[in-house]
């Protein structure tokens, strides 16, 4: 009785965190759309700017690695340890792919001058410096999410090669996957308010 009370506690503890990040991303999105209401033409401009394929194929690979995370779940529950171990490996791929296409599109922007202060967006409209304002701490904040739960994921990874984590105490993991889903759902905001702004 007392270990169920403990999971249980944990996981209600889980979610209180999962809320309040939806609270920070919401708080932003608001922000979003009040600057948007101001300047419309200037968002959608500034949505052109954006590589709509990096940001579908990221798009695709956290929605990957999101069902592998979740199947990494019942695999283990399952006692299927090696297909858990192989799915959480595969998501952890998942999590880089989106780092490294990441990395490659801001590097893109920084090379053209567009970035936080850069003259080009200082001396240029301010519609078009408040929509990458946003762009790069929304898309920044969510990247280092993606590094908070690969992190978790390898360590989740790591508990169930020792057996620390087993289909009888799956907590850790189950938490771990909880957070992966909420970067993944963050991002299917992100991706159409920046690069399908219309």
């Amino acid at each position: 009785m007392s270990t169920r009370y403990d999971t249980t506690g944990i996981k209600v503890g889980m979610w209180i965190f999962l809320y309040s990040e939806i609270i920070l991303f919401g708080g932003l999105f608001v922000l979003y759309a009040v600057y948007f209401y101001r300047f419309p033409e200037f968002f959608v401009e500034g949505g052109k700017e954006l590589n709509r394929l990096f940001g579908a194929a990221n798009t695709i690979v956290l929605l990957i690695s999101s069902f592998t995370v979740a199947s990494s779940i019942t695999a283990l529950q399952l006692g299927k340890k090696k297909l858990t171990i192989g799915l959480l490996a595969f998501s952890l791929g998942c999590g880089l792919i989106f780092l490294i296409n990441k990395y490659f599109e801001w590097g893109a922007k920084f090379h053209h001058g567009i970035y936080p202060n850069s003259d080009k967006l200082v001396e240029g409209e301010p519609g078009i410096n408040i929509f990458f304002g946003l762009y790069y701490v929304i898309t920044g904040l969510h990247g280092l999410h993606v590094i908070i739960g690969m992190v978790l994921l390898a360590i989740s990874l790591v508990m169930v090669v020792k057996d620390i984590i087993t289909p009888q105490r799956i907590a850790m993991l189950d938490n771990s996957g909880l957070y992966w889903h909420l970067v993944d759902l963050i991002w299917i905001f992100v991706f159409p308010l920046f690069y399908l702004v219309l």
